[in-house]
């Protein structure tokens, strides 16, 4: 599995987490118990750092990455990811915040100082431009994404349900994914 340390950073891995093979993760990157990071996602800390809570699912193809800081930003921009979070296929994450029991939609797009408030839904393909705040338990669709309601009782609880099942399957691929090394291919 390529982790690799950049400028002598080490990526901290919750040994109960699952990381796929095919993923990449580079450089100042915490990732908490119980995640799972798909097949083909780059998770690159190396101007800034990137941390992810527990139970957080990172779905196939998703780019996270971070701010590096200049002199109008001398701090830079980290890319923070709360706790049970869910991040579909194909997303890219650049230097924001998605909180706790947040969704992220397949292919959206998330953009520095953007905020996802705790149990927001931003949709499917969907666009989040720089310093745009969601409000909690809010549904934002489009490119620019723009509020469209608030989340329904039944959409936060099948996101938990999500995340859960995530979960799972992660601890199942953990326990029994087999690669052409293990078996002597």
């Amino acid at each position: 599995m390529p982790i690799y340390n950049f400028a002598d950073i080490q990526p901290k891995i919750d040994p109960t987490a699952f990381i796929h093979p095919d993923a990449v993760i580079i450089g100042d990157v915490t990732v908490g118990p119980q995640c799972s990071i798909w097949p083909g996602v780059v998770i690159r800390g190396d101007v800034n750092k990137i941390i992810i809570g527990s139970q957080t699912n990172i779905q196939d193809g998703s780019i996270l990455h971070v701010k590096r800081p200049t002199k109008d930003y001398p701090q830079g921009a980290p890319l923070i990811i709360g706790d049970q979070v869910l991040i579909g296929h194909q997303v890219t994450l650049h230097a924001c915040t998605i909180e706790n029991r947040a969704m992220v939609g397949i292919g959206a797009i998330v953009l520095d100082d953007a905020i996802v408030a705790e149990q927001a839904m931003l949709g499917a393909g969907s666009m989040l431009t720089p310093g745009k705040v969601m409000e909690a338990n809010s549904l934002w669709l489009g490119a620019p994404a723009r509020f469209i309601r608030p989340r329904t009782d039944d959409e936060i609880v099948a996101t938990a349900q999500t995340i859960i099942s995530y979960c799972t399957l992660g601890e199942k691929y953990k326990e029994g994914l087999l690669t052409p090394q293990s078996i002597g291919i």
